[in-house]
């Protein structure tokens, strides 16, 4: 097993269906956050930032880990969207789970959408330093996802989500 801050990679002896014995290789992981932010006007907020492990600055929703001091995945959601954009809900309602490599990691991403925000000033970490954030219509974002434009799984998720409520309930 290798353990770092955010993940331990275990290596575990497993009888597979078929009876024979095998070993599973698997990341176990506290999970994620991702935020719907939507104001009054159905605008949602949308960052874009460098992503080390895609290679590129990539749109994605407000995201993040699950710390081990926060209390459940809604207090590190308030926490990221504080945190990155400076905005704190007063609603919050999760709407999605996204199981993004099942075979490869237990990874959780929690989805949540805040509204009857309070705009603020952010409190970045250092590695959020190039991150930038653009309030953009609903249906602005949906067309992002369409694009290819947005493939963080959680935003997309909670983009598509939103939307499909919005347009079949009209509770927004």
């Amino acid at each position: 097993m290798r353990t770092t801050p955010w993940f331990e990679v275990r290596e575990d002896t497993v009888v597979r269906p078929d009876g024979e014995p095998d070993v599973y290789h698997h990341v176990v992981s506290p999970g994620s956050i991702t935020v719907v932010a939507m104001d009054n006007d159905n605008r949602v907020a949308v960052t874009q930032q460098w992503i080390y492990t895609h290679g590129d600055r990539q749109w994605r929703l407000p995201a993040g880990a699950i710390d081990a001091s926060d209390a459940d995945p809604r207090a590190a959601a308030e926490r990221e969207l504080a945190e990155e954009t400076g905005v704190r809900a007063f609603r919050w309602e999760p709407i999605a789970q996204v199981n993004g490599a099942d075979s490869f990691t237990n990874h959780v991403d929690h989805v949540f959408l805040a509204t009857d925000l309070t705009l603020g000033t952010p409190s970045r970490e250092a590695a959020e330093a190039d991150l930038d954030v653009h309030w953009v219509p609903l249906s602005k974002a949906v067309e992002l996802v369409a694009e290819g434009a947005i493939r963080h799984a959680g935003s997309v998720c909670g983009l598509l989500a939103v939307s499909i409520r919005k347009e079949t309930t009209h509770r927004w």
